[in-house]
């Protein structure tokens, strides 16, 4: 007995000593590591990684900028049965233990031995939640340490409904899905409440190893990860066992679904990304921003629709270039075709193929589409295919199929419907020929009143070029600067009854260093012309004299009052017919100003900013249109309203405030130009539609449109401004390194359709709008042909005044000059 006594008393010694020292070390690590663990109150603060997310005005998704998707949710959105889902897989004593969980630890322990692998883990879900939002993922000692000891801390300052919820937005779920929400979405394309069973045990199995138990990389590893889960939740009575036999039989539904774009605007969103980072740097990525947008999801889509359409119809006109590949037999019979069609990218709507079999005796030809399989080309998708030569030259007209390809080659098409195949007879897609336009394009659309951006098309496709042509290509104008010119003459005395001649002149000017012989397009000359006519019919030479009348350097100062830039304007004759530089942008606000009346216009395109709790960061100023008492509104408004109506440049387009500054309240607009003169040159442009260059608008079937078509020398762009009073939209087509677009291209035949399918979905259903008349203003009736008042019985047209611009009543000295005895003097003063 005192042997074993002895040795009872040694253990006992060894225990306590073995206990003592444990209880010093483990106190030792504590005190030490202590001071070193963040306060758990930073959780309720962290931001969780959210991407930036930018909409439309009317709430449909543009795009998503960010690494890791996300989109948090609370604990009591998320179903009883998913949440015990997550419990079963990775900590079913959640709701009973203080952080660690002692039965878990030894659990593991038992399972690591007697299989070699642990089934149900070690870690609690706070203990997670401590690694996850605090610590490094090391696997060294002093780390689990620290999880432990901020587990416990967690426990005591938040509740368990709390923890979990944490714990569910931050966990890692594959496919850059983190958090729940986010997975149910990549996964199932479903809310987390419109989950099944199955699909619910299959995510709570994703977080132990998101590659490993991955439903899209490894399909039988998932499965049996999801059934062992749900048979823990049988085993917990969290399912009954008919639920769990039904849930164990179900398939694997998961697919890989990003998130839907509903707008098809990478331009635009390039454009508030831009701004957004500018303003919040790089947390703008992570810190669950949403941005909403000025434009329009319908205007969105047509403009980007119409402009491609546009430029491919333009394409088109001028031949087909060749295959973008070709296949040599033995790889065609080697590799099967979706292989082969992989190595091509999709451009915008535009899809790869690889022509597979030739008909010549049916007219029809065996493709196979990226992404679609085998599909058919029918001949009359191909017969505007004749062969590229130069812009103004192609080969003969296509007889048959294999005039335009060659099996083997690689093309890009347009897919089409499905064909009916009759009775016993496959049914295929067809598709269009089509190829990827050399010349690019812009077109950007304004809210005349507050200058928001209502579309906007950068170019053919974002992905093949983010060159953002909308706001940066700096080009000539054309004759769409003319309205600008007529604009200045209508303010200094001009009117549209003034008669100029249209006849040959030479210029020995040393700006222009040899002697300029300018012509119209036609090559023709007139004779004496109204200022109207000269305009609807953008007659060159009337503009040049028109300029050297009003003065080049009045001109240049009259764009500064309309804040149209002048940086890249020449100071010489050519002025007038729109030799300087303008980008679309500024083009389209500066017929803005025209549109709305002759007020300024700062384009904008960002409305409002929310961060991830919704709440609202920034919201963009009202703009009021000012004439009177102009100062005294700009200073009852914020001390930025007075910055924000100082003039537009592209840095201001595409920014916010810093975050430092308050937006504005209100923009105050004033007034550029005198209203009677933007009156008259209103009607004025509505006759290019009515009577001139843009005839081709009167498709539209509205009274209140009006416009410019524009084309530069040997046809390098081409344009056309046109607008009501509510609505600015300006089209550009050119080719990125200036060069002739062909002998037949000009503004109306090139940018015009662009701007008409446009502005027929963007004024759909909207009443006519045209600038109110002000006071001041007259109609006489003229003589069309000397521009001076009609006499009774006389042919003439009526025109537009401003009251002491209108012509003079007529004398008997007009009644002789009517008869021949005058000497004319006066009207060849005018003219000449």
């Amino acid at each position: 007995m005192s042997h074993l006594l002895r040795t009872s008393r040694l253990f006992a010694w060894l225990f306590l000593t073995g206990l003592s020292v444990t209880v010093i070390v483990t106190s030792g690590l504590y005190l030490y590591l202590r001071p070193g663990l963040p306060p758990v109150e930073q959780l309720l603060d962290i931001k969780l990684q959210t991407p930036l997310r930018v909409y439309s005005k009317d709430s449909r998704l543009i795009a998503e900028f960010g690494e890791k998707r996300r989109a948090p949710i609370t604990i009591e959105q998320i179903p009883t049965i998913q949440l015990q889902a997550f419990l079963a897989a990775e900590d079913a004593r959640f709701y009973e233990h203080f952080g660690v969980d002692i039965k878990g630890l030894a659990r593991a322990a038992i399972e690591l031995v007697s299989t070699g692998s642990i089934q149900s883990g070690g870690s609690t879900i706070t203990m997670q939640v401590a690694k996850n939002y605090f610590l490094s993922r090391d696997r060294t000692f002093i780390r689990k340490f620290n999880e432990i000891l901020l587990a416990l801390q967690i426990e005591r300052e938040l509740d368990k409904n709390r923890i979990l919820e944490l714990y569910l937005n931050k966990i890692y779920l594959g496919n850059r899905a983190y958090g729940i929400a986010a997975a149910a979405q990549v996964y199932y394309n479903k809310p987390v409440a419109e989950l099944s069973l199955a699909q619910m045990a299959m995510l709570a199995g994703l977080p132990k190893a998101p590659s490993a138990f991955n439903p899209l990389a490894n399909p039988d590893r998932a499965l049996i990860r999801r059934n062992w889960i749900l048979g823990r939740m049988r085993d917990l009575d969290f399912i009954t066992g008919d639920a769990y036999d039904l849930a164990v039989t179900a398939p694997l539904t998961a697919g890989y679904n990003a998130t839907d774009v509903e707008v098809d605007a990478d331009y635009v969103a390039e454009m508030a990304r831009s701004a957004i980072v500018q303003r919040f740097g790089d947390g703008a990525y992570t810190d669950g921003y949403t941005v909403t947008l000025t434009v329009d999801s319908l205007k969105q889509q047509t403009a980007t629709d119409a402009l491609r359409e546009g430029l491919e119809a333009y394409d088109r006109r001028h031949g087909f270039r060749g295959p973008i590949g070709q296949i040599d037999q033995e790889t065609l019979e080697e590799t099967t075709p979706s292989d082969l069609v992989l190595n091509y990218p999709k451009v915008a709507s535009l899809t790869p193929a690889l022509v597979t079999g030739i008909k010549d005796e049916t007219l029809s030809v065996r493709v196979h589409a990226r992404g679609v399989g085998d599909a058919v080309m029918p001949f009359d998708t191909m017969t505007w295919a004749r062969l590229y030569k130069t812009e103004d030259l192609r080969g003969p007209e296509p007889e048959k199929p294999s005039d335009v390809l060659a099996v083997g080659d690689v093309v890009y098409v347009h897919i089409n419907e499905k064909a009916p195949g009759g009775e016993g007879k496959e049914t295929l897609p067809t598709v269009a020929l089509a190829q990827v336009p050399r010349a690019e394009g812009a077109l950007i659309s304004l809210d005349a009143d507050t200058g928001s951006i209502q579309a906007l098309a950068g170019g053919y496709s974002f992905r093949q070029s983010k060159y953002n042509r909308a706001v940066q290509a700096k080009r000539q104008p054309g004759s769409t600067f003319k309205p600008f010119l007529y604009l200045n003459a209508l303010e200094n005395g001009m009117t549209p009854a003034t008669i100029y001649n249209d006849a040959p002149i030479v210029f020995d000017d040393s700006e222009l260093e040899t002697a300029w012989r300018p012509q119209n397009s036609s090559g023709q000359f007139y004779g004496p012309t109204r200022l109207r006519e000269a305009l609807y019919r953008s007659r060159n030479i009337v503009s040049i004299r028109l300029l050297r009348d009003v003065g080049i350097q009045k001109t240049l100062d009259y764009l500064k009052q309309l804040k149209i830039p002048v940086d890249n304007m020449p100071d010489n004759l050519s002025l007038s017919l729109g030799s300087g530089q303008l980008t679309p942008m500024e083009l389209a606000r500066g017929l803005a100003v025209i549109a709305n009346g002759g007020y300024d216009v700062q384009p904008y395109l960002i409305e409002r900013i929310e961060d991830v709790n919704g709440d609202t960061v920034y919201q963009a100023p009202e703009t009021i249109l000012c004439d009177q008492n102009c100062d005294e509104l700009a200073a009852s408004a914020t001390p930025n309203s007075e910055g924000a109506a100082a003039g537009t440049s592209e840095a201001e387009l595409e920014s916010v405030p810093p975050a430092s500054e308050s937006a504005p309240e209100v923009r105050v607009m004033r007034r550029l130009a005198d209203e009677r003169s933007v009156y008259i040159l209103h009607s004025m442009m509505r006759d290019v539609i009515r009577l001139g260059t843009g005839r081709r608008a009167l498709a539209l079937g509205r009274t209140d449109i009006a416009g410019k078509t524009g084309t530069t020398n040997e046809q390098k762009d081409t344009w056309f401004a046109g607008f009501n009073h509510e609505v600015a939209t300006t089209t550009w087509v050119g080719f990125d390194q200036p060069a002739p677009l062909g002998r037949r291209e000009f503004g109306a035949s090139t940018a015009l359709p662009i701007w008409i399918d446009y502005m027929e979905v963007a004024l759909k259903g909207t009443p006519p709008a045209t600038m109110p008349r002000p006071n001041g203003i007259v109609n006489i009736r003229i003589n069309p042909e000397t521009g001076k008042r009609a006499r009774p019985g006389e042919d003439g047209v009526f025109e537009v005044f401003k009251e002491e611009d209108a012509p003079a009543p007529l004398t008997a000295e007009d009644e002789d000059e009517r008869n021949g005895n005058g000497s004319g003097d006066g009207l060849s003063r005018q003219i000449f």
